[in-house]
């Protein structure tokens, strides 16, 4: 039998405020990126879609302009509550199906364990996802909205690499998995 004086209890001694591991996540995110994707539709005998995109992200220090008007937005008391963000700016075609091509943009600003986004990844209407991080190169979101859940984990694999899952939900069942490669363009 162990006696609690043989068992080694890990501590956790990092300051590192959720904030801090954000801002330094959606630096190093910024870039060109070329991403790669296959949605799963579990509910359906279909085969895949696949989408290639081209991404620009860039990192938004607070007060920017565009966090400012995020704020605004999601009429928050203080714009500068957003500590930092990311905007995305995107060019998708689908390679295997006969679907128009889509382009757009989003804005994400981070406070506290909140991410504020312009839209959602089904409506064009603001939303707030939680977020967390499984390690500081793995970003894990949560969003619900119109019946809908949207789990998510993104993962920098070195400077070059993004691996991305989402699992779509409907009445607390999986309806869509979509898993993605992201390869740092230059």
């Amino acid at each position: 039998m162990l006696s609690r004086q043989n068992i080694a209890i890990p501590k956790i001694t990092s300051s590192v405020s959720i904030e801090s591991l954000a801002v330094d996540y959606f630096q190093k995110s910024q870039g060109e990126w070329k991403s790669q994707r296959r949605y799963y539709m579990l509910k359906q005998e279909s085969e895949p879609q696949e989408v290639e995109s081209i991404l620009l992200v860039e990192y938004l220090a607070q007060n920017s302009p565009e966090l400012v008007e995020l704020a605004n937005l999601h009429e928050l008391e203080n714009a500068d509550i957003l500590t930092c963000g990311s905007k995305v700016t995107w060019s998708s075609n689908y390679t295997n199906r006969d679907r128009k091509a889509s382009e757009g943009a989003t804005i994400f600003g981070i406070a506290g364990n909140k991410m504020y986004r312009d839209r959602g990844f089904a409506t064009n209407k603001p939303v707030i996802a939680t977020y967390t991080f499984t390690n500081p190169e793995t970003l894990c979101l949560s969003t619900k909205y119109q019946g809908s859940s949207f789990e998510e984990e993104v993962k920098l694999v070195g400077s070059n690499y993004r691996t991305r899952q989402t699992i779509i939900s409907r009445a607390q069942q999986e309806v869509t998995i979509g898993q993605y490669l992201e390869t740092r363009i230059g």
